[in-house]
């Protein structure tokens, strides 16, 4: 659950402010934060890693494919199993530059198994911002009900107004 946080704020890091896509991976505090949250140490190569692994999740996101750059993250890596007090807990074996990207991915592809369709990205079209849909029906449309659900049924409330005036 810790790295399905992680990875929704991985990809709603480049929401669009004041009509404006804004990187907030270039803010070091956020980047490093992020990076700490999936394993890493907040490295420069480790914000890297996530800003391209961000890219490639989004689209796998908003198309619902599979895209062929997650090979690339991927390759080489290595879950091992340790048992412990508490259970089996499972070790990546992979370069420590790419420990938070890779567990970006693995957090994607479990939210793909445990909840298909869950991970979506926002219904306003002017919003580049994601949601995991923890509805029990599974309706949610908007990443904030209070900005772009408000401002969705704001904009169809005058729509049926002006439509209605006119006709």
């Amino acid at each position: 659950m810790e790295d399905e946080d992680a990875l929704l704020r991985l990809l709603n890091s480049t929401p669009v402010v004041g009509g404006e896509q804004q990187d907030l991976l270039t803010d070091g505090d956020t980047a490093t934060a992020l990076a700490r949250d999936l394993g890493g140490h907040g490295s420069a190569a480790e914000v890297a890693e996530l800003s391209r692994v961000r890219e490639v999740l989004q689209t796998a996101v908003r198309t619902g494919e599979v895209p062929a750059g997650l090979e690339n993250v991927l390759a080489g890596v290595v879950r091992r199993p340790q048992l412990g007090p508490d259970g089996v807990r499972w070790e990546l074996d992979v370069p420590a530059e790419r420990v938070p990207a890779v567990r970006a991915v693995l957090a994607w592809s479990h939210l793909q198994e445990a909840r298909p369709g869950r991970l979506r990205a926002c219904g306003n079209d002017e919003c580049r911002r994601f949601l995991v849909d923890r509805t029990r029906a599974g309706t949610a449309r908007w990443c904030s009900m209070a900005v772009c659900g408000n401002r969705m049924k704001a904009r169809r409330h005058h729509s049926r107004q002006r439509d209605a005036a006119a006709g």
